[in-house]
């Protein structure tokens, strides 16, 4: 490495990327005299001894070793050795939280093909579908038809079997079968039989009955959710986009403050078999975790404390 590059080097900022790659991984430690770092390599040693006078920079090394150490700590599970788990509302006798969300009596469902009617509808096989899994962001102007849409939500949380005190056994795995999640679709294109149009609006999965609950519409869907992703264009030219929520206390009932990792887990087992439902149907999709929390929430209407979004995947047609 040529340490001579560093003159062009003016920022505290621009000092911290460019070594960042060198130093992150390099223990560092204040100490009353100072700083203290085992060095690895002759180049880091070089580097380190011409920004020791730099006390900005140092503290900006050692701010973002300590963040990182610290956001990493949530991956990890020391955590579970902390918890006592007698002391969790399942073994406290708490009631079991409901496996899905309540809605009002004479609220709009549509009913959905069951499983017995997906026998000619994926268009290959689960070998082919997974050597060609990718992200898609550019779709097709075509609808969904609402099989397909029925399909993609049995894939991701449909229940096979095991109703029974606030468990179900459903097609992706879930920590201690809790599945915290609620799925939503932001609906612009789908079609139902005999060629007509799914109204646009906001649309919650009932996997207890396997319909489609019409939550509300509004104006300008199209925009609002590209605002909510922070501008990313595709979920706006998209067909549908799921949107997944938790309610994280249906897994915290279970494992307290070990909850939210496995939460985390969860949503990749949900987006996973979205990703493969969808080249079996000749639809494309692409995982988005980057958005704005509150627009998010906003636009599902919900609190943002006991209910809200975690991830979000458009969904159109590719072929």
């Amino acid at each position: 490495m040529a340490v001579g590059a560093v003159d062009e080097v003016d920022t505290v900022d621009e000092w911290t990327q460019w070594i960042g790659k060198i130093l992150l991984d390099i223990p560092c430690q204040r100490r009353r005299s100072g700083y203290s770092v085992r060095m690895d390599t002759e180049d880091a040693k070089e580097l380190f001894f011409m920004l020791n006078d730099n006390s900005e920079i140092l503290d900006s090394i050692y701010q973002t070793n300590k963040m990182n150490n610290l956001y990493r700590y949530f991956l990890k599970d020391y955590i579970r050795k902390e918890i006592d788990f007698s002391l969790t509302h399942q073994n406290k006798g708490y009631p079991v939280p409901a496996i899905e969300k309540p809605y009002i009596a004479d609220a709009k469902k549509i009913s959905l093909a069951k499983p017995d009617e997906f026998e000619n509808i994926s268009k290959i096989d689960l070998l082919t579908a997974i050597k060609n899994r990718k992200s898609h962001r550019v779709y097709k102007n075509k609808p969904l038809t609402i099989n397909e849409v029925s399909y993609l939500l049995w894939c991701t949380q449909g229940i096979r079997s095991g109703v029974h005190s606030g468990h179900a056994y459903r097609n992706v795995p879930s920590a201690g079968a809790r599945h915290s999640f609620e799925t939503y679709l932001v609906i612009l294109n789908v079609e139902m039989p005999e060629n007509n149009k799914l109204m646009p609006g906001i649309y919650r999965y009932l996997p207890l009955t396997h319909e489609l609950l019409f939550e509300f519409t509004e104006d300008n869907l199209e925009t609002n959710i590209v605002k909510a992703v922070l501008g990313q264009p595709y979920p706006g030219k998209a067909a549908l986009t799921f949107i997944w929520s938790t309610i994280p206390y249906r897994m915290e009932w279970r494992y307290s403050l070990a909850a939210h990792k496995v939460i985390a887990i969860d949503a990749g087992h949900v987006c996973q078999n979205l990703y493969l439902a969808c080249e079996a149907i000749g639809a494309g999709t692409c995982a988005i975790a980057a958005y704005d929390q509150s627009l998010l929430d906003k636009l599902l209407r919900l609190n943002g404390d006991d209910e809200f979004s975690i991830y979000l995947a458009p969904v159109g047609k590719i072929r």
